[in-house]
């Protein structure tokens, strides 16, 4: 027979368990919104008020970093309605931006992926003029009815020519 006790008695904790991480796991990644374009990266948020003039303090942390400190800082331009911060020439890599409000409260944090974009060329590659010169034939050449005739005529004179040989040779000869 088996026990369930044991079973329900978890139920009740893990549950709150789940609801807990389920409130806090939103509210903490929709206080910021982080967006790259190329070698910058901005954050945006309108979980700050005005202390003293400022808004708080953007950092950016590289994946050796563990602390606000020690990522590179920037402080909170903006209004009321919404508060944004940037930075510039950021390498490729993954970074974590944490965005603390001027009351100390941390407005969010989250995780950003740095791709490397691809530089654009100084002058466009020019395309091949010939085609493809494999196979039968060219590629982008029209020979025209008079050569595909004349060829045509060969192939055909070309298997005459052998069926004419192998059959002559099949024939038993008499001396």
């Amino acid at each position: 027979m088996r026990n369930s006790k044991p079973l329900l008695r978890s139920g009740p904790v893990a549950a709150a368990a789940a609801l807990a991480l389920g409130l806090a796991g939103p509210a903490a990644a929709a206080g910021i919104s982080v967006s790259t374009t190329g070698s910058t990266v901005s954050v945006s948020t309108s979980a700050c008020t005005q202390v003293n003039g400022h808004w708080g303090t953007a950092s950016l942390l590289s994946s050796g970093q563990t602390s606000f400190s020690q990522g590179r800082q920037v402080a909170l331009s903006g209004s009321g309605s919404g508060q944004s911060a940037a930075w510039s020439n950021v390498g490729p890599g993954t970074y974590t931006v944490i965005v603390v409000c001027a009351n100390g409260t941390t407005a969010g944090t989250q995780s950003v992926v740095v791709s490397t974009a691809p530089s654009p060329s100084a002058s466009p590659t020019a395309s091949p003029s010939r085609g493809v010169m494999g196979g039968i034939g060219g590629g982008s050449t029209d020979y025209g009815t008079v050569t595909l005739v004349a060829g045509s005529t060969l192939v055909g004179m070309g298997i005459a020519a052998t069926a004419w040989y192998l059959r002559r040779r099949s024939t038993p000869r008499h001396f």
